[in-house]
């Protein structure tokens, strides 16, 4: 599991006045092969005069610090809040609210704070290099690493012997390039998804075309079919009457035939007689008269 690095930082000024928190960390763990450095939040010294009506700024900065070390940091985040209604230019005030608030997992309202804090601070360099590196911690907590990395390099050039901002500086620009990877990965799956869905598209239209052509070969075919079963028919009483018996040709010889003429023409003469003889009649025999 890749915890942030657990080093925590005091502000060597802080710690001469004994009034500043432990820089603490406030990063969850990344499953990486890289360990990010643990995210200090210091808490900034407050220098406010004690005022006269009430509790100081100063006093509720401290109480403040008391309730962020127990963790109780919605308690933290009232004190602070209540300071900084007594003195709103106080950027010791401004920056640990935005710690108690990092610690409540608010991470924009907490970087407000931050800005607010290092531009309440123009002349001090660790301030305002404290402030951008706890920026860069806010926007990781979000994986924006593209902001995060620039954060660390403004603290940085304001402080270049930071060695936890320059490691996590490393570490943002690493999940960085991962993720630009995975986003080419995914692009590319995408097109090749989407070509994949082209191509069944045109598979499927290739299909449907075929069919249709199919079909309409099937069509034709039972059109010819059923042509051909209607033309059966006919072709059969044309093959009938082609079976009919056909007159043969004569094979007699011509003494034959001559003969066979003669005969027929005899008949039909004794035919003739007889008719002629019926035409005449036979007498009829008259009864007697009585």
């Amino acid at each position: 599991m890749g915890l942030k690095r657990g080093a925590d930082r005091k502000n060597k000024r802080a710690m001469k006045k004994n009034s500043r928190n432990k820089r603490r960390a406030g990063l969850s763990p990344f499953a990486t092969g890289w360990v990010p450095a643990l995210l200090g939040l210091p808490v900034l010294l407050l220098l406010t005069a004690v005022t006269a009506r009430g509790q100081s700024p100063n006093k509720l900065i401290r109480e403040g610090n008391r309730q962020y070390e127990q963790q109780h940091f919605p308690d933290a985040e009232a004190s602070y809040k209540k300071a900084l209604a007594r003195q709103k230019d106080m950027a010791p005030g401004m920056f640990n609210l935005g710690n108690a608030l990092y610690r409540q997992k608010r991470y924009k309202e907490a970087m407000e704070q931050y800005a607010s804090s290092a531009k309440a601070t123009p002349g001090d360099k660790q301030a305002m290099a404290d402030a951008q590196y706890n920026i860069g911690n806010a926007h990781m907590e979000g994986k924006d690493w593209q902001q995060s990395i620039d954060a660390y390099k403004k603290s940085l050039l304001l402080n270049p012997g930071d060695k936890q901002a320059r490691y996590n500086l490393a570490y943002a620009q690493a999940m960085l390039k991962q993720q630009q990877q995975q986003n080419k990965n995914q692009n590319q799956q995408n097109k090749d998804k989407n070509k994949d869905k082209d191509q069944d598209k045109n598979q499927n239209q290739q299909n449907k075309d075929q069919q249709k052509k199919d079909q309409q070969n099937k069509d034709q075919q039972d059109r010819q079919n059923k042509d051909q079963q209607n033309k059966q028919p006919q072709n059969q009483d044309q093959q009938n009457q082609d079976q009919r018996p056909q007159p043969q040709p004569s094979r007699l010889t011509r003494e034959q035939a001559e003969q066979l003429l003669n005969a027929l023409s005899q008949q039909e003469k004794k035919l003739q007689d007889k008719k002629t003889e019926q035409k005449k009649g036979v007498p009829v025999q008259m009864e007697k008269d009585w």
